[in-house]
């Protein structure tokens, strides 16, 4: 999760505690990453771990064209066990620092089924934000990493979309919510900034006829310097993302969820999108009205004209009972 930029001395002391063992560097998409991993972690291990690094960096570039910084340091701690835990990034005054902890024992299969470190490297790419903005933060790593992955080759579009399914629900307001920038739950925080991102695509591809979608948004913000290294109000970030799109949808959207419990029809939503979700996977309808959508959210490619345009509002109604 991103942080503020760190002072000198603390990063003094973040790079020296990688001195002891450091991997040799590597560059990907205009950035470099320089790894370092813990000695004690198998050589089994470090081959497969770095072969996890680097697909988690081409899944960034293939969203967004490119890495978003030019030097970002990568710390992995090892534990006795399996599995990733505990990622954590933050900006500092040269760069990006990711920490990650890795279990020793971790197979190939793991690590490739990991969305951890692309989620953590998503967080490079959007600029630091006042903390009761967090979900943005938050949101857009959970909704993008999947969507990265897939562009990269690395997920199925059945298990992007039944995960999206299964999970986003937990985004939704419950009792005594405020609004996104006032509910700071992790539902709200993680799920409720995912349902942000992913109504504010379908929107973008509607009102542009399925030629831009929100990754024009967030490649402009991190293109005018809005990465984890910067301090950003958020409404800076959104103008930057609706100017690139051509139309309002992000400040639009933002308005409507900041201050109040907004609850989306995600029944309704998964049908127009044509998603069904069968054994933790989807299975898709191409006659729905947004297949052509989904099919342009999956690939970054201009979609097919849509031939029925679905109100977003006509989705979404402020939460009863709040």
């Amino acid at each position: 999760m991103p942080g503020r930029i760190l002072s000198i001395f603390v990063l003094v002391l973040s790079l020296a505690a990688f001195a002891p063992h450091r991997d040799p560097s590597f560059e990907v998409g205009g950035g470099t990453l320089d790894v370092n991993l813990d000695s004690d972690l198998p050589q089994s291990t470090q081959d497969q771990l770095m072969n996890w690094v680097h697909a988690a960096a081409n899944s960034v570039v293939a969203y967004y064209g490119r890495f978003p910084l030019q030097h970002t340091y990568l710390r992995v701690r090892s534990f006795d066990g399996r599995g990733v835990h505990n990622g954590h990034t933050f900006g500092v005054h040269n760069g990006g620092l990711i920490r990650i902890s890795v279990g020793t024992q971790t197979t190939q299969a793991e690590f490739k089924d990991d969305w951890m470190m692309t989620h953590e490297m998503v967080h490079l790419t959007f600029p630091s934000v006042p903390e009761e903005h967090h979900w943005i933060e938050e949101g857009t790593a959970v909704y993008v990493e999947p969507i990265a992955r897939l562009r990269a080759g690395n997920i199925s579009k059945e298990q992007v979309w039944g995960e999206m399914a299964r999970d986003m629900h937990q985004g939704l307001p419950e009792e005594g919510d405020k609004g996104l920038d006032h509910t700071h739950t992790w539902g709200r925080t993680y799920w409720g900034g995912a349902m942000f991102c992913l109504m504010a695509d379908i929107e973008i591809r509607q009102r542009t006829h399925n030629q831009k979608g929100l990754e024009d948004a967030l490649r402009a913000i991190m293109n005018a310097g809005g990465v984890i290294t910067e301090d950003w109000e958020l409404e800076h970030a959104l103008e930057v993302g609706d100017k690139a799109v051509g139309v309002p949808v992000l400040q639009e959207l933002y308005k409507k969820m900041k201050d109040q419990p907004v609850s989306v029809d995600l029944n309704k939503l998964w049908q127009q999108l044509g998603v069904s979700v069968h054994g933790g996977m989807a299975t898709f309808d191409d006659h729905a009205p947004l297949a052509s959508v989904r099919d342009a959210i999956n690939t970054g490619k201009g979609g097919k004209t849509l031939k029925v345009n679905v109100s977003m509002d006509s989705l979404m109604s402020v939460a009863v009972g709040q």
